[in-house]
């Protein structure tokens, strides 16, 4: 039989969440063992913000997180909030900014942030194992996690491997499994974070319009968002349609205002006026791309001057430019998911310290919970302040 090794505490996972779960808890005194199954700590923050990570948004405040249980963010977010994780950056000495939005992006590479990690990690003396595969997990008094590569046990064990997102990179249900398998409930989970598909049709959809992006208010019920959408082989992406698509339910339309600055009815009705012999894609390509605009005017009229179109028809036009209807196929699934929405129910955890009410010494933390926030680095946000809450309580 193997030889068991004895933990204070065992963290499943160093993305971001295990990574601050581990040295907090290190750094507290407690005896760690953080385990990762990929070669690499921090995967997803050296692929994040192109590179940069994006690793905080000065606006992380609990609206901006979805949840079936909204107000279970609350407490970690006000404890550990951006401007704590902002001092440990500048502690480090490492260069940000600004990008849009309250975003803030390294200056340089995301290594920077990993290192960060890292650095804090090893003065908290904690025992970081990568390419260690968890083949079962139980708990005879102590946690018992059984891998490839020996026995491990602790009082206390942290679920921080994340969703479904992105499996190339090695994601995997592991924490909603074990979750289960202790008797936590997992909700629904679907990709968040993630680019439409929309078949080609009379909304005025042209998947040769690929490559074209435009400024766009995105809606769903009583959600709006403000940034670029960008047009795919496969449908819509960009800003404004990943934040909307963690909203949006399949079979539901979304609504896209295409001129949000403008009064596209009276731009119309103008123009008509001054460039009466103006076709209406010529008009159109002021104020949107020329591709965007020949692909709305071919679907929705028929080839005429201004000239020849009654106001009527002008305003109409100018009704869908405005609220541009599209029922969307579906998304483009986990593979290009930034975030999985859903996962263990927190109404099942305490929202001080992660831990699991009903079994005690099992925490959850990060993506692998039910929270997830909007684009611009609320997620990496909600990493550190549930990190941080467990790392405190292990």
């Amino acid at each position: 039989m193997a030889t068991e090794e004895a933990f204070d505490a065992i963290v499943i996972g160093a993305g971001a969440a295990g990574l601050m779960c581990a040295l907090t808890a290190g750094q507290r005194g407690r005896r760690v063992l953080l385990l990762e199954h990929t070669d690499k700590a921090g995967a997803k923050i050296l692929i994040s913000g192109g590179g940069r990570c994006n690793f905080t948004n000065l606006d992380s405040t609990p609206d901006r997180f979805l949840s079936d249980n909204p107000h279970f963010c609350t407490s970690a977010l006000r404890r550990y909030s951006q401007n704590d994780f902002i001092a440990l950056v500048q502690r480090h000495r490492i260069p940000f900014h600004e990008k849009t939005l309250g975003q803030l992006f390294c200056d340089g590479s995301a290594r920077a942030v990993v290192a960060m990690l890292l650095d804090e990690c090893t003065r908290g003396g904690v025992d970081l194992r990568l390419g260690v595969t968890v083949t079962s997990v139980s708990r005879p008094g102590p946690f018992r996690v059984e891998t490839r590569s020996g026995v491990f046990s602790a009082p206390a064990l942290v679920l921080a491997t994340g969703g479904l997102s992105i499996p190339k990179m090695g994601a995997t249900g592991f924490s909603h499994d074990i979750a289960r398998q202790f008797g936590l409930a997992v909700t629904e989970t679907r990709p968040g974070l993630v680019p439409l598909t929309v078949g080609a049709g009379p909304s005025g959809f042209d998947p040769a319009l690929a490559g074209v992006s435009q400024q766009a208010v995105v809606s769903f019920e009583k959600q709006r968002f403000r940034e670029n959408i960008l047009f795919t082989h496969r449908g819509l992406s960009g800003p404004a349609i990943l934040q909307i698509s963690s909203y949006w339910r399949p079979g539901s339309e979304i609504t896209v205002d295409l001129l949000p600055d403008l009064d596209a009815a009276a731009l119309l009705i103008e123009r008509k006026r001054t460039r009466p012999k103006a076709a209406m894609q010529t008009v159109l390509a002021d104020v949107m791309p020329a591709r965007l605009a020949q692909a709305l005017v071919a679907a929705n009229l028929p080839p005429a001057e201004l000239a020849n179109m009654p106001e009527r028809t002008l305003a109409s036009f100018a009704s869908r430019l405005k609220a541009w209807t599209v029922r969307p196929a579906g998304t483009e699934g986990y593979a290009k998911a930034e975030v999985t929405r859903g996962g263990i129910d927190t109404r099942g955890l305490s929202s001080k310290t992660m831990e699991a009410r009903d079994v005690g010494g099992l925490f959850a933390i990060g993506e692998a919970v039910d929270v997830t926030g909007w684009l611009g680095g609320y997620n990496f946000q909600w990493a550190w302040s549930s990190g941080r809450a467990a790392g405190e309580s292990v």
